[in-house]
């Protein structure tokens, strides 16, 4: 038989049963659109929680830190009779070409905080200072967001956060009396005043001049909240507080940040750092969390939806053979003027992956319908919610996936394929005469 002629001959038989060809692919629309609308929402669900992240976190950034745990000091080899005790293995100039060694990383950029306390003054207006030296020239290898000026670094100069660059108080401001208006800084020259404690507990001051020659655009991360120098400018200023000279190799450093090509290369990089005996963790391996839990929680949602594909399936099952039954001569003349086996096998089967496809065609279009009525509700409402707490709102909620609608409609095909399967075979073996005589 010609293949145009069996889809003719199977969609003419359809066609014959309108009604209960419509009932029984009810069930499979059920079910297929189910599945869509679940594991939209689980997609959805995914892509709101990482784009977030994505939006105030660099993937491809790495920090790393002395390992402080007593499982990580125990690895250390020690000379004979000297106790564990306070023995870290440090950051040093040796681990910084290590780490560049890793295939993958781009960059490795050495940080240091201040050690004692400093206060920022411009005019008559302070605010406390994180002060922190990285050792880099420019900060745009940070990926900062600059508001205005440069993130290039020199001798003397400081880019600041957003959040520490609207924060300067008046330090004689009066109850009742109205805030100071914030100062243009971009430029401007501040004084830095660092404070250290002898051991007689007596404060010492030092006074260090900066010119800010970039602020930083305020983002709710790490960056806000600091005043960002130059590594060789915050090491002396250290030296200073400690009463010492700092011996990088054996001091170390605070930490790193290590950058990567890709994200996709971010957890090996974490790994083999670890290895090394560091601390070290990025938000990538949160994202592969998240990531790891919703394709869970697709899977549930597909499986919940799969329940109604399977009693669709019976649902075709039955309709099959029924149909068989009602048909059994007409399936005797077809053998009888030389319909084989495997002719008869082909009409039954397609007619089946018929109910199938019919049934998942409607359930797609109802499925990414739903989706999109679901979407606009609660857009809507979160879109109201944000208004109100400032939030961020995500561009879907629903997100169905030409993937995920192929795959929906292939699985329909699939469904009533294996549930006519039986049936079919049952047709196929009909004996003609046995098959005509049948009331």
């Amino acid at each position: 038989m010609r293949f145009f002629d069996l889809i003719t001959l199977i969609f003419t038989n359809l066609g014959r049963r309108k009604g209960r060809v419509a009932l029984t692919a009810v069930g499979v629309v059920i079910g297929t659109a189910a599945v869509i609308i679940l594991v939209s929402l689980a997609i959805g669900l995914q892509r709101s929680a990482t784009s977030q992240l994505y939006g105030i976190s660099d993937l491809t950034r790495i920090e790393v830190y002395p390992d402080y745990s007593e499982a990580a000091m125990d690895k250390i080899p020690m000379p004979e009779g000297n106790g564990r005790a306070g023995q870290v293995q440090m950051i040093t100039p040796k681990t910084i070409e290590d780490i560049k060694a890793i295939p993958g990383v781009k960059e490795v950029i050495a940080r240091d905080y201040l050690n004692g306390s400093a206060v920022m003054k411009y005019g008559r207006l302070e605010n406390w200072a994180s002060v922190i030296g990285v050792s880099v020239d420019n900060l745009d290898v940070l990926d900062y967001t600059l508001k205005e000026g440069i993130t290039e670094l020199e001798h003397g100069t400081a880019v600041i956060g957003g959040w520490v660059a609207k924060n300067f108080y008046d330090p004689q401001m009066r109850p009742g009396q109205e805030p100071p208006e914030q100062p243009e800084l971009l430029g401007e020259n501040i004084r830095l005043v660092i404070s250290k404690w002898t051991m007689d507990g007596m404060e010492v001051k030092k006074t260090v001049n900066l010119r800010i020659v970039g602020v930083l655009a305020e983002t709710r991360s790490e960056s806000d909240s600091f005043l960002f120098v130059r590594l060789d400018d915050i090491t002396p200023w250290n030296e200073w507080i400690n009463g010492r000279r700092i011996n990088r190799n054996k001091d170390g450093f605070n930490n790193l940040v290590v950058k990567a090509y890709s994200a996709d290369e971010v957890i090996d990089i974490t790994e083999e750092i670890n290895n090394l005996g560091y601390m070290a963790y990025a938000s990538q391996s949160y994202v592969e969390g998240i990531n790891s839990f919703f394709i869970v929680l697709q899977i549930v949602f597909g499986g919940v939806g799969a329940i109604a594909l399977l009693v669709a399936a019976i649902g075709i099952a039955n309709t099959m053979t029924m149909a068989i039954l009602e048909r059994t001569r007409e399936i005797g003349l077809m053998k009888a003027i030389g319909a084989s086996n495997r002719d008869v096998l082909s009409i039954f089967l397609g007619e089946s992956a018929g109910i199938g496809l019919l049934g998942g065609l409607g359930g797609v279009l109802i499925g990414w319908l739903a989706g999109q009525m679901l979407n606009a509700v609660a857009l809507n409402f979160l879109a109201n919610q944000a208004a109100e707490g400032g939030a961020a709102v995500p561009s879907a909620v629903v997100v169905s996936p030409p993937w995920l609608l192929l795959f929906a409609l292939a699985f329909s095909i699939l469904v009533g394929l294996i549930s006519g399967l039986y049936p079919s075979l049952r047709a196929a073996a009909l004996v003609p005469v046995t098959a005509l005589k049948y009331e």
